[in-house]
């Protein structure tokens, strides 16, 4: 009995051990030093908008969100916001949030991504038990798809409501922005100037979402692709056209073989980047 306890005992540490040398992710701020996520915390209280960028499979990203978010909520007013959802799907979140419809109906008659049920229904719950405002911030993607397809003057034949779900057209638009070059150079002979513009019709639909909810008195936090916000372009970029002052913090999302050093490319991507193990479980 006693050798079963010791034999115990030391694979217990041994796996104890093994933890500790083989972390599921570590925090790191925009320089590449490790950070610790009480000062993530103590620099979001300090925000009036968060851009919290994920993969979007990413389940320590995930968690992560949710955490944060309760923590901030704990002292701090809210308002939660997605680019999962689509701002012609705002009614139908709406109706969810104060209980007209349940989460089947929901499901029913909102677009909503295949990961919701493990992913983002935690968040919108979290605003449903405590009365926040839940922001269906994002273009709808048929439209999108329009300006891919046919450029954004294509935009003209939509009706005034439909042009409602969208930002003001025209949009302000930088196409020397790195993010937008970087989809040239990945796209190769796809990367064309329509999916470009695609891409920053979101971006703004997003940024122009966002901008009236800003307040000194609340903490707006908006979850979205990192590629949306990397490098403080993208959403954050809109954001500044379309709102006064404010203060700003990004979160990026990395996977790296070992994430004990955040690798040279992955520098500069957001004020705090999550830095997980490529070998952490994906939601799908």
């Amino acid at each position: 009995m006693l050798r079963i306890a010791l034999l115990f005992l030391i694979t217990f540490s041994l796996n104890i051990g093994y933890s500790q040398k083989k972390p599921a992710y570590a925090l790191y701020n925009s320089k590449g030093k490790k950070v610790s996520y009480k000062k993530l915390v103590k620099n979001a209280e300090k925000s009036d908008v968060i851009l919290f960028g994920e993969e979007h499979n990413n389940t320590i990203a995930h968690w992560l969100q949710l955490e944060l978010t309760q923590k901030l909520g704990e002292d701090n007013q809210l308002v939660l916001g997605a680019e999962m959802f689509e701002r012609d799907n705002q009614d139908e979140l709406n109706d969810y949030l104060n209980g007209t419809i349940d989460a089947e109906e929901l499901d029913s008659v909102a677009r909503l991504w295949i990961n919701y049920p493990t992913d983002y229904a935690p968040l919108v719950d979290y605003a449903k038990e405590n009365g926040l405002i839940f922001v269906a911030t994002n273009i709808p993607r048929r439209f999108a798809n329009l300006v891919y397809k046919k450029g954004v003057e294509a935009l003209d034949t939509l009706s005034d409501e439909e042009l409602s779900w969208i930002a003001p057209i025209p949009f302000p638009y930088d196409s020397l922005l790195s993010t937008y070059q970087n989809i040239i150079k990945m796209m190769g002979e796809h990367g064309t100037p329509k999916l470009v513009k695609a891409q920053a019709i979101k971006d703004a639909t997003m940024g122009h979402s966002i901008a009236p909810y800003l307040s000194d008195s609340t903490i707006f936090i908006h979850y979205n692709g990192a590629f949306h916000s990397n490098y403080y372009e993208g959403i954050l970029w809109y954001l500044n056209q379309y709102a006064d002052s404010f203060t700003a913090l990004t979160i990026s999302t990395v996977t790296q073989a070992n994430v004990g050093k955040l690798e040279k490319e992955h520098l500069g991507k957001a004020d705090f980047i999550i830095c997980v193990d490529e070998d952490v479980t994906t939601s799908f």
